[in-house]
């Protein structure tokens, strides 16, 4: 009886999965190096100790950003009356350090909205 021999192949080859390994690695590690892009947040906070609401924000800000420069930069309003906190722009990883801030209540991104008239379509 004669056996015969079925060669198998392979659609990709050992060398060439090394490689594709490798390029998509490198490609992951390039990405997590990459920061962020920062964003516009509101941070709402408890009302601060102090009367000068804006000197403690940026107090805060600069416990996570390194600098009273970069802290100042990155604010853009402080709330006062309705809500007491601040907007800034902050990457994702210093949303997660801020929020572990002392008096930090809750971080959400900021959203543009669009007003609706109630007039629509009535020309």
């Amino acid at each position: 009886m004669q056996t015969r021999r079925v060669q198998s192949f392979s659609l990709v080859s050992p060398p060439l999965l090394l490689v594709i390994s490798i390029f998509i690695s490198s490609i992951a590690i390039v990405m997590a190096e990459v920061p962020s892009e920062a964003t516009v947040h509101i941070i709402f906070t408890e009302k601060p100790p102090v009367d000068d609401v804006e000197s403690h924000h940026i107090h805060t800000l600069t416990a996570v950003l390194g600098s009273e420069e970069a802290a100042k930069q990155s604010l853009i309003y402080v709330y006062k009356n309705a809500a007491t906190g601040f907007s800034a722009k902050l990457t994702p990883q210093q949303v997660e350090e801020l929020s572990k801030q002392p008096g930090v209540l809750q971080i959400m991104p900021s959203q543009k909205m669009q007003l609706h008239s109630g007039r629509v379509g009535l020309h």
